[in-house]
């Protein structure tokens, strides 16, 4: 099952550097024709875009480091509470 979960975070991992990037771009490209902005506003989208793309990126490869990681977690001991004194 942890496979098919990688599989799946391989595709998001694509999904969620590209969407923001793309999605920022032709943002940025409407705003410029609708209200007939300079070309600065394409740059700032992209830059904007950029920023996004890396912290999706970042996040997603997060998640997918504990997937991986998840059975390392279940084989710890439990932490000791206040009313668990051996």
């Amino acid at each position: 099952m942890k496979d098919v979960s990688l599989l799946v975070m391989i595709g998001q991992l694509g999904l969620s550097a590209a969407v923001p990037l793309a999605g920022c771009v032709m943002l940025a490209v409407w705003l410029r024709n609708k209200f007939s902005l300079g070309v600065w506003v394409i740059f700032v989208g992209a830059i904007l875009g950029g920023i996004l793309a890396i912290s999706g990126f970042r996040s997603t490869l997060k998640t997918m480091e504990d997937i991986t990681n998840k059975d390392d977690k279940d084989k710890k001991p439990p932490v000791t509470g206040f009313n668990n004194h051996d």
